[in-house]
């Protein structure tokens, strides 16, 4: 098993030329390390960035042969009669497994935004304080996942619903590919349980939308936004925050008008912070919005073009009668109900990568 696995780790050298990469890296550590690098904001700005998408690479490769180096170790030490090395043998190579499928998952991003961050925005649906806790949920989840991947991120606005729940809450994730790895979130989900707010205990149907944007700005992207067609509006924030955040108009709301695109933010303590971060909200709706258009327009030439509906059901997450949490684009499902929610996404997002490719190849050799 082992020698398989090693054999697929060289072929991946081989395929996106592994020495290049760090020879790569080398160079742009010696650019980042010179006086004055950061003279040039913009450029020093894009040469961190493919440091980065890079450092995703090389670091996914050497992941996986620290992990088949740890399972030799053990595997030879259980050879000699040490029956805890087995075990530790095991254990090392289902993480061998799981970071050979991490791996996997880098060659299917291959998108023209894959490698970007991303803005991910978490809406309720109707149903009140239902759909509004099960948008806490989500908000939740996704928080979970990205500490699990130890991505950099942050939570850029919440806006509290009155009882319990959000009634809207955005992300900004800054990693790359983290776009790439979560594009297939969008969509509606889907919860079924026991409401805790029903006095009669009652089971409950709730939906929450997902909507994930790359995550652009002026440097990286020809989007021009002319400020006369800005309309800019301060609040005072509401919900948690501390004495600064609700006694002062901090909270921003940026209303793009040709468009009717509405961004706010009022989690930064300052009304400059909170501007830019919606800004960063508008620059991310406004490059969706063009690649929606740009991909309507193809889908009329290409019948065969695969349908992206944002406003589809993507996936179910139920609580009651049974647990299971199952996919309805993919049909992969798991009974670990709680552990999806804890964020455990990773057997999801996967599945998407490899329908995603495999819907894309067809439609290409069509």
């Amino acid at each position: 098993m082992c020698v398989i696995f090693g054999d697929a780790v060289k072929n991946s050298r081989r395929v996106f030329d592994f020495p290049g990469l760090l020879k790569r890296l080398e160079e742009l550590d010696q650019v980042m390390a010179e006086p004055g690098f950061w003279d040039d904001h913009s450029a020093a700005q894009e040469t961190v960035r493919e440091s980065n998408r890079l450092k995703q690479w090389t670091g996914a490769v050497a992941t996986v042969e620290e992990k088949l180096d740890e399972v030799e170790l053990y595997r030879e030490m259980a050879e000699e009669g040490d029956a805890e090395s087995a075990r530790e043998a095991e254990r090392a190579l289902g993480e061998s497994i799981r970071a050979l499928e991490k791996l996997e998952a880098r060659f299917l991003l291959s998108g023209e935004d894959d490698d970007k961050g991303a803005i991910l925005q978490i809406n309720p649906g109707a149903g009140g304080t239902e759909s509004q806790d099960w948008a806490a949920m989500l908000l939740r989840m996704y928080s979970r996942y990205c500490e699990a991947e130890g991505w950099d991120y942050e939570v850029l606005d919440t806006v509290p619903a009155d009882e319990a729940g959000i009634k809207s809450a955005t992300l900004e994730i800054r990693t790359p590919y983290c776009y790439g790895y979560l594009k297939g979130e969008s969509g509606v989900h889907r919860l079924v349980r026991i409401s805790p707010f029903d006095a009669q205990s009652r089971r409950h149907t709730s939906f929450a939308s997902c909507f994930v944007y790359p995550l652009v700005d002026e440097d990286n992207v020809d989007i021009e936004i002319d400020e006369k067609d800005l309309r800019i509006d301060t609040y005072r924030a509401s919900g948690a925050g501390g004495q600064h955040v609700n006694k002062t108009s901090s909270a921003i709301r940026i209303t793009h008008v040709p468009t009717g695109i509405v961004v706010q933010c009022q989690n930064q303590r300052s009304q400059h912070r909170n501007k830019d971060a919606a800004m960063k909200m508008l620059y991310a709706r406004l490059y969706q919005k063009r690649l929606e258009e740009e991909q309507a327009k193809q889908a009329e030439l290409e019948s065969s073009k695969m349908k992206i509906d944002f406003g589809s059901q993507i996936r179910s997450y139920v609580l009651q009668p049974y647990t299971k949490v199952k996919d309805h684009r993919t049909e992969v499902e798991t009974a670990n109900a709680q552990g999806v929610l804890d964020g455990d996404l990773e057997l999801f997002t996967l599945a998407y990568l490899r329908a995603n490719a495999t819907t894309q190849s067809g439609a290409e050799s069509a």
